[in-house]
């Protein structure tokens, strides 16, 4: 796996390619007018992503039928030197459609407890949290 950084403006906004060509921004979003995502927002994105893949993927082979799958992710950051790393990620799924409860919440135990890559490389420095919704009732 390989990606690359581009400087595409005098400031801070940078494109990043992966070898496919597909291509996200990153940019310093304390300053103003800024085009991209911060290099921070772009893990929670990760663990939403990662853990969404997974979570479509269990559920289909389940024969679930989602009609809708969104997820909101917040990140507890904690001062460390100079830097401020996570030290906590909490992630909500929304599901919606002809979906078990207790098959979504398998799916996503077993995205972070087994197959998310993201959060297994955020581990055991950052502690992720999960949540699920399904039809808007919270699964249990």
């Amino acid at each position: 796996m390989k990606i690359t950084l581009n400087r595409i403006n005098d400031d801070y906004l940078f494109e990043c390619a992966n070898q496919a060509g597909n291509k996200i921004l990153l940019d310093n979003t304390s300053q103003p007018n800024a085009q991209g995502v911060s290099p921070m927002e772009s893990i929670l994105m990760a663990v939403a992503g990662c853990s969404g893949i997974d979570m479509v993927s269990i559920l289909k082979k389940q024969r679930q039928e989602i009609t809708a799958f969104s997820a909101e992710v917040e990140g507890e950051r904690v001062q460390v030197d100079e830097a401020k790393p996570f030290k906590s990620i909490t992630v909500k799924f929304f599901l919606k459609g002809n979906i078990d409860p207790k098959k979504a919440l398998k799916a996503a135990e077993l995205s972070f407890e087994k197959y998310c890559s993201v959060s297994k490389t955020l581990e055991p420095n950052v502690t992720v949290n999960y949540e699920v919704y399904v039809n808007g009732e919270k699964a249990e």
